[in-house]
């Protein structure tokens, strides 16, 4: 191992994760109450400053509130740094974007570098209106070395914040619960990179579900990476279906509504594979009905609670099935919109060292207190 990691390349950023297998490093990330406010945007704050003139800088997000980190991207366009930001331009809390649009829009901005996207809504039943949005999380760098950085971690906070209230609604996202992995393997970053410059060239419509690039799978080393909306089936619930009896799942989950989503992981636990889901604990991203579902279905359910009320916005899963381990995650929810509509990323990663961050990270969320019960959270092993 020591000799691997010589090979590893520093990040811009001091406090580095970094696990290794192969020749290929990983850069892992988790925000929470744990590291310094604002641990997150900070590291993508100094990939920003380290690419040079002639460098490139792709960027895709649902919530972009960091005005320091927009104004960062605005500099490095001025300096001659190829910039692509492609946002969405209508989330679930619709005004939450629009001061970093106007700084991006203004004149001395990015220009045609900014793309806002908003999706037509689909016609639904009772006059009802379904909404695809633009969820994904994607950050590439072309230096000092190429890298993309995907997991849950939106910009959306402002420090110091002036609006308490739409915190109040997003939640703090600069100390609660994130992640962000740096991939390095070439092919993933460059067809992620790739994606991103789609996204931002040609905006996606109601059909883009139909095209080649929605529905393709792009395989690195150990790591295969998946888009959506697509029309082949949800690649995570079919790599669930092919785990074996007698393995473990470990479920993260910021949100979990849909009724598929239950059925899913209830049905895994009738095939005697041990399911553990650790879940928000607000009560509109993870409902008592699907708590009493899980109970109901011998699935080991917990509620995270953070003292301080800070989110716990982590959507990742760890399968141990035989001698094999997997490490799944992304920007997906375990919804609706998350499964049939949006513009997601999932990865799923067979890399050892990626495995033991993500349940290094699951050991220190079971062992929250929730200070309603002021019992420890904590899952059976």
């Amino acid at each position: 191992m020591s000799k691997l990691l010589a090979h590893a390349r520093r990040s811009p950023s001091s406090d580095l994760i970094i696990e290794v297998e192969t020749q290929v490093p990983l850069e892992v990330y988790f925000g929470g109450p744990d590291r310094p406010p604002g641990y997150l945007r900070d590291v993508l704050a100094a990939h920003i400053a380290a690419v040079p003139t002639g460098g490139a800088i792709d960027w895709v997000t649902y919530y972009f509130r960091d005005m320091r980190l927009a104004e960062a991207l605005v500099q490095a366009h001025r300096r001659g740094v190829k910039v692509t930001v492609t946002l969405e331009g209508k989330p679930r809390v619709p005004y939450a974007n629009d001061e970093v649009i106007a700084l991006l829009s203004q004149p001395g901005g990015l220009g045609k570098a900014l793309r806002i996207i908003r999706i037509p809504g689909i016609p639904a039943p009772a006059g009802k209106s379904w909404k695809p949005q633009l969820h994904e999380k994607l950050y590439c760098f072309s230096h000092p070395a190429p890298i993309a950085f995907v997991g849950s971690f939106n910009p959306s906070g402002n420090m110091p914040d002036e609006n308490p209230e739409i915190i109040r609604e997003l939640g703090d996202q600069d100390r609660g619960h994130n992640v962000l992995v740096g991939l390095v393997d070439p092919m993933l970053v460059v067809q992620l990179t790739a994606h991103a410059r789609c996204l931002h060239r040609m905006p996606p419509g109601l059909l883009y579900r139909f095209s080649s690039r929605a529905n393709e799978t792009i395989h690195g080393k150990d790591t295969s990476l998946y888009f959506w909306p697509r029309i082949y089936p949800h690649p995570v619930v079919q790599f669930l279906a092919n785990v074996r009896p007698g393995a473990r799942v470990r479920v993260v989950a910021s949100h979990i509504r849909a009724e598929r989503a239950v059925e899913i992981m209830t049905a895994l636990a009738r095939r005697r594979i041990t399911v553990q889901v650790l879940a928000e604990s607000m009560l509109r991203r993870v409902t008592a009905k699907v708590e009493r579902r899980f109970s109901a279905a011998n699935v080991q359910f917990s509620r995270f609670q953070d003292p301080q009320d800070l989110p716990m916005h982590l959507k990742f899963i760890l399968v141990e099935d035989g001698d094999r381990v997997f490490t799944i995650f992304g920007s997906f929810n375990w919804t609706k919109p998350s499964f049939w509509l949006n513009h997601e990323i999932a990865i799923i990663s067979s890399d050892p060292g990626l495995f033991r961050a993500f349940a290094a990270r699951w050991e220190v969320l079971k062992n929250e207190t929730n200070p309603k019960t002021g019992d420890s959270l904590k899952c059976p092993d």
